[in-house]
């Protein structure tokens, strides 16, 4: 009953096995699941027809609706100016309006040459004003005080705002509707406008003390011992002296309107009425 040894012819039916067991078998690679996702792709067309279209009609509409708009304001200045009520829309200066002024379409033809020297006037006057400051701002830094910077500050806060207010537009009102009142009222401010210049070209020093004023006795001044100062004082004096010019023609012009067309015998007339009523 013992086993058979080879030369027997059996054999061991587990020796095959044993030796195989002692190498590991290798590991299968995983399988890949392919999945049908279902994707499907869609196709959208865009009709450019449709959108010229709508464009079109969105540029009509927007169209109309300025139309109505021009009609309706023009309706409103019409109905303005037949109530007597005019329209004053802030256009000058361009880059930044902050006054209304169309001399060419709202003055008469033969008032628009003598008004456009007024208006230049009063450029004029802002050009003496702020050279009057940086001439006197030097002065400052040379120890003349700040008392005089601090005036030539003030002449510009209250010279370029007042003069608007006190004669020019007076006068650019009093050609547009033709008011002898206004021209009234502009004679009287247009002639403390020129007793100013009158004061700054010649800056005396008994009124205002110091050298706020570009003026001729200052410049003379101030060549005793500083040339370059004196320099700029003779400037401002020579544009006060120009800005003098100009505003005795401008009065003069008006005045001449004034006169010929009859407003200062009306003016005469309303003033010995008003006496009158007074009296009574």
């Amino acid at each position: 009953m013992g086993s058979r040894n080879d030369e027997g012819g059996d054999t061991n039916p587990f020796a095959g096995n044993h030796q195989s067991s002692s190498t590991s078998p290798k590991p299968l690679p995983p399988a890949r699941a392919e999945y049908d996702r279902g994707t499907t792709s869609v196709d959208i067309t865009f009709d450019t027809n449709d959108l010229k279209d709508k464009e079109k009609e969105l540029q009509a509409k927007e169209a109309e609706l300025q139309k109505r708009e021009e009609s309706t304001l023009n309706n409103f200045h019409i109905t303005c100016f037949a109530a007597g009520i005019i329209i004053e829309e802030k256009n000058w200066p361009p880059f930044y309006p902050v006054i209304h002024h169309n001399i060419a379409n709202e003055i008469p033809i033969h008032l628009q040459k003598t008004l456009y020297v007024a208006f230049g006037s009063w450029l004029g006057l802002m050009l003496c004003l702020v050279w009057n400051l940086i001439a006197v701002t030097g002065a400052w830094f040379k120890g003349q005080g700040v008392e005089i910077w601090l005036l030539a500050v003030i002449y510009i806060i209250l010279g370029v705002p007042g003069s608007y207010l006190l004669w020019y537009r007076p006068l650019y009102r009093a050609m547009r509707t033709d008011s002898a009142i206004k021209f009234t009222l502009f004679f009287l401010t247009y002639s403390c406008h020129i007793t100013f210049c009158v004061f700054a070209l010649l800056a005396p020093p008994f009124i205002i003390q110091g050298k706020s004023l570009t003026g001729i006795m200052s410049a003379i001044d101030f060549a005793t011992w500083n040339a370059t100062l004196a320099g700029v004082y003779f400037i401002g004096f020579g544009l006060f002296a120009i800005e003098t010019v100009i505003s005795i023609w401008v009065i003069q012009e008006v005045y001449m309107y004034f006169r010929g067309s009859g407003k200062a015998a009306q003016v005469k007339n309303e003033a010995t009425r008003s006496t009158m009523m007074a009296a009574f």
